[in-house]
């Protein structure tokens, strides 16, 4: 077979090793924490009905790079590119508020960078029926599991609402007012000149001296009292937040608070989110990505791992491995050539090391080997 053909595709990985623990590791943070909370777990389609995947939202970017697909029936389907959308099914008929968290791939047919990957574990938290009080435990959630994994980040947030009663007080047409919203969100990512231009088409150019104003202005709008409400709650669980006014969010669902967190270590954001409406129903959410936390995060992977040696003792090293696996232990169970069973003990980094042998299983008394000093000593079962 062509070399080729066995390669991975561009935006798409595997994971194994220390890579694949690590994320597995992670995982188990984050369902700890959200299961701490009062979430409970879904699972949905990777494939849905192109329809549904777009929604009224096709103008998004994150919509426009969906992976479109046909069956055999020609029916238009396309792979998932978050889980939000799904709740519009999953919300039906559920006792309010409903607290769900969702860990998945999700698939985007966007450019690769080095942060940026066409699949990836998306790892969600929602509540549907939801107020400002569960955005601040939403965010104090992101400041438990950050903290958890090591990573120093600033949680940032802004409003739609506000941002929307600003393009009204300025009147901008109701035809333009979500491109203005995506031209003033590219001010993470372009030169406030670039964006300034750019809301020149629209007669939006007041906006950004609005923008740029302290954060007692703000206070004249309605919408204001949202953002006053989530710095109350954020401090009652003792989190630190910052407004930034033009904080927009690229999808165009939200219509209140909405958050990014973020790291000097990377460009991107780590972890996004915000409020929306669906069904008539006010919900709310954040959603952590898994590769940029793995990438981030400041673990110890030192797992105690044990390798039990069978020397023609099959039976009694099975029984010992059963044994200790019901303690609670990591065992791997290898019968045949010491020799060789040493070696896969150094190449998978397994340090501890028990043979059971004729004299061991007479005698009833083990000894477990340290494979990075050589030492042994007794092992107490």
């Amino acid at each position: 077979m062509n070399t080729k053909k066995i390669e991975e595709v561009k935006g798409f990985n595997d994971f194994t090793g220390e890579k694949a623990q690590k994320r597995a590791d992670i995982k188990q943070i984050l369902v700890k924490t959200f299961e701490k909370y009062g979430f409970e777990p879904a699972e949905t389609p990777i494939v849905e009905y192109e329809e549904f995947v777009k929604g009224e939202n096709e103008k998004d970017e994150a919509v426009s790079d969906i992976f479109r697909l046909e069956d055999r029936g020609k029916r238009k389907l396309a792979l998932r590119y978050e889980f939000t959308f799904q709740l519009k099914r999953l919300m039906k008929n559920k006792k309010l508020p409903y607290k769900r968290y969702q860990l998945g791939e999700v698939f985007r047919d966007e450019p690769v960078s080095s942060n940026r990957f066409r699949q990836f574990v998306q790892c969600d938290i929602d509540v549907i029926g939801s107020s400002v009080k569960d955005e601040a435990e939403i965010l104090c959630i992101a400041k438990r599991i950050l903290d958890e994994l090591k990573i120093k980040a600033s949680i940032c947030f802004g409003n739609r609402k506000l941002l929307n009663e600003i393009l009204k007080e300025q009147k901008i047409k109701e035809k333009d007012k979500e491109q203005v919203l995506r031209e003033i969100d590219k001010l993470n990512k372009n030169s406030e000149k670039e964006v300034l231009e750019n809301l020149k088409r629209y007669n939006a150019q007041e906006i950004l001296k609005i923008l740029n104003n302290k954060k007692e202005f703000f206070k004249k709008y309605s919408s204001y009292s949202e953002v006053e409400e989530l710095e109350k709650y954020c401090k009652f669980y003792g989190v630190e937040v910052e407004f930034i006014p033009f904080l927009t969010r690229g999808l165009s669902y939200y219509n209140g608070n909405v958050f990014e967190i973020k790291t000097k270590e990377i460009r991107e954001t780590i972890l996004g989110g915000g409020s929306y409406c669906f069904n008539d129903i006010q919900c709310t959410g954040i959603s952590f990505g898994l590769d940029r936390l793995s990438s981030l995060a400041k673990m110890d992977l030192q797992k105690e791992r044990l390798m039990i040696i069978s020397l023609n003792r099959d039976k009694e090293s099975i029984s010992l491995s059963e044994k200790l696996r019901q303690k609670g232990k990591e065992v791997v169970l290898k019968f045949g050539k010491p020799s060789k069973a040493l070696e896969y003990a150094n190449s998978y980094g397994i340090n501890n090391v028990i043979f059971v042998g004729e004299k061991e299983v007479k005698e009833k008394k083990f000894k477990i080997k340290d494979m990075k000093t050589g030492k042994e000593k007794p092992f107490l079962i």
